[in-house]
């Protein structure tokens, strides 16, 4: 069966765990993992605010899908330049900027429960960042470069930061869903064991999940921290970001854990929600791809919940 672009998750994508194993990997005491900006100007500049505030050897590393609603040349200049003077990996909607796969669309390699209408909404927003990064090939030679995961070491807990899941750019096995489905168990065995880490960090799948599958003395956590750009919960309009460090976070935390030792947290990004808004009406106005997939959500966040992405259960799942 073909399946229709915007759906497929291209053989250049998948990178398997084991990569991971042995890629470099950089030692420092706080890890703050951003992920889905998705061009939004006032959320980059209360994260660059929030890890200012951070003490000793730390790191800030955006994940993927910083682009998405940037079209327009100011502010896709703006969000690149500012992401990339951190450190980054590519997303599928960068890696798409850089070298179009035949048939991927965005590359968002979208499962069938998301709905055919966002799927093509979805390439027709992507298609139209790709004409804004064509007059920008300074800026996609420098996301070229970008890997497509990276390793750090917080204390003694090492951590994977991936843009989808332990095996794929794209890949959708860090969602909920995927995770809670003891079907996935055995796979979430394998890909910490191939890849040697304690904590994958991931995003893409747009809604954030904090996991715990450890036992003994090491930890084995999922957390993703769905869109820093976006809304994550009904009624609250913050972005998330995912904050792994030795000490407690100087800023409010939403939910997390601790795992040998680290805090593993999601922080609210408390942007200016109606500046956003604004700017995103500016490229979006009613009726355009953009507004028509996620301009409910921008306003009121998504059908989704913090019980959701983090269960009460204080156990690991089983």
């Amino acid at each position: 069966m073909t399946r229709t672009a915007g759906r497929v998750c291209p053989l250049a994508y998948r990178y398997g765990a084991a990569a991971l194993a042995r890629a470099p990997e950089r030692v420092v005491d706080t890890l703050y993992v951003v992920g889905g900006l998705y061009g939004n100007l006032p959320a980059l500049a209360r994260v660059s605010a929030l890890f200012a505030a951070e003490g000793g050897s730390a790191a800030l590393c955006f994940n993927g899908d910083f682009n998405w609603f940037d079209v327009d040349d100011a502010s896709f200049v703006a969000i690149n330049e500012g992401v990339l003077a951190n450190e980054a990996i590519i997303g599928n909607v960068e890696a798409e900027l850089v070298a179009p796969q035949a048939g991927a669309g965005c590359g968002c390699g979208y499962p069938e429960s998301v709905d055919d209408a966002v799927v093509e909404r979805s390439n027709r927003i992507h298609a139209r960042l790709q004409a804004t990064a064509t007059r920008h090939p300074a800026i996609i030679g420098r996301l070229a470069k970008l890997p497509m995961f990276a390793r750090y070491r917080v204390g003694e807990v090492t951590v994977g930061v991936v843009h989808g899941d332990a095996d794929s750019l794209a890949g959708w096995r860090f969602a909920a869903a995927a995770l809670d489905d003891v079907g996935n168990r055995q796979w979430i065995d394998e890909v910490f064991a191939a890849a040697a880490v304690d904590i994958f960090a991931s995003t893409h799948t747009c809604l954030p999940a904090l996991r715990s599958f450890g036992e003994g003395h090491r930890p084995r956590v999922v957390i993703n921290n769905g869109a820093a750009g976006m809304p994550n919960f009904a009624g609250q309009p913050d972005g998330l970001l995912t904050r792994i460090a030795l000490s407690p976070s100087p800023h409010p935390m939403l939910y997390g854990l601790r795992a040998a030792g680290l805090h593993v947290d999601a922080l609210p990004i408390v942007f200016d929600a109606g500046r956003w808004q604004e700017q995103f009406l500016a490229n979006w106005p009613p009726g355009s791809a953009a507004w028509l997939s996620y301009y409910e959500r921008i306003r009121n966040g998504p059908p989704y919940s913090r019980q959701q992405a983090m269960p009460p259960a204080s156990e690991p799942l089983a």
